[in-house]
């Protein structure tokens, strides 16, 4: 019963704290529009607080920890098996996770002779710092992967399947490239908190703006259709058609532009379970042995970003 209780509570509490925003937002984009933008971008590069309690409660299966500096940002890295002996697996997480979400994916891939590398980005995990953005994300993938050098397999989540994407394209050298319900349009990512928070369009396109000459790069610059025709390693996207946080169109334009990759459809199991299903494991594992899996998209100028 207490449980239950408190469970309700916190629900409420945040159903409260969510349209307390919205009012505030209603309010300051009238009568403080740059104050609102300020607010809004701090909000969407801050990390959900849970997620840090749950990352520093997750077990490490006896991993081994290193501390690499990147952009004067310590950072916390996994290390299973000898990655300077070993083939190995590097693993990149999405936002509000953290590195230690590979557990699943350890027995499978260790038992097939490789060595896994994981790591938190900063603000997420035993990473310290407390916002954190795409091409940060993506500029501590490709410092890790130069640390440990050539992966065998990249193996991105959500937001990690973009810096993964964005990584190979900018030089990161893998062999192979998984990417797991992979966020392919930030445009629309900031779109989606924008209408969730009940941002007007004038508040969105000055908060895009504002990123941009805080980042110094476009969101443009980081769509799908930008990043993947340029990657020259096979890849495998795996994405969920109940998928409700990143839509499965996202992953499937991936697969559409990327030239040598094939897509796998999963359905029922959304967003985070996805990464953690045996089967999909199990399907990965085949790609990695070099097997076909999964379908290959076609790209038409009829359908730029959508479904057919």
């Amino acid at each position: 019963m207490y449980p239950l209780i408190a469970k309700i509570s916190t629900t409420v509490r945040k159903v409260f704290a969510l349209y307390g925003l919205r009012l505030w937002f209603a309010i300051g984009g009238l009568v403080a529009p740059r104050r609102a933008v300020v607010r809004a971008a701090r909000i969407f590069c801050t990390p959900m607080s849970s997620s840090r309690t749950r990352a520093l409660a997750a077990p490490t299966f006896d991993a081994r920890e290193e501390r690499l500096t990147v952009d004067d940002h310590t950072i916390t890295a996994y290390v299973w098996g000898d990655p300077q002996r070993q083939p190995y697996v590097l693993f990149a997480h999405g936002w509000s996770s953290h590195g230690t979400r590979v557990g699943a994916w350890l027995p499978r891939l260790r038992a097939a002779g490789y060595a896994v590398v994981a790591f938190d980005q900063p603000a997420h995990g035993r990473s310290p710092g407390e916002r954190a953005t795409l091409p940060c994300f993506t500029r501590h993938l490709l410092a890790v992967g130069e640390h440990f050098g050539p992966a065998a397999v990249v193996i991105g989540h959500s937001l990690g399947g973009a810096a993964t994407a964005n990584a190979l394209a900018r030089g990161m050298k893998a062999e192979r490239a998984v990417l797991i319900a992979p966020a392919a349009d930030p445009v629309a990512a900031a779109e989606r908190f924008a209408d969730l928070l009940w941002i007007g369009k004038t508040l969105s396109r000055r908060m895009f703006d504002y990123f941009e000459s805080r980042i110094g790069i476009t969101f443009e610059e980081q769509q799908a259709h930008r990043t993947a025709p340029v990657i020259g390693r096979p890849a495998l996207i795996v994405h969920d058609l109940e998928d409700r946080d990143v839509p499965w169109s996202e992953g499937e334009r991936y697969a559409r532009y990327w030239p040598d990759s094939r897509l796998l459809t999963t359905r029922g199991l959304g967003h985070r379970r996805v990464l953690d299903d045996e089967a999909v494991i199990g399907a990965v594992m085949r790609f990695i042995r070099g097997e076909t899996v999964g379908e290959r998209a076609v790209s038409s100028p009829n359908l730029p970003f959508g479904v057919a």
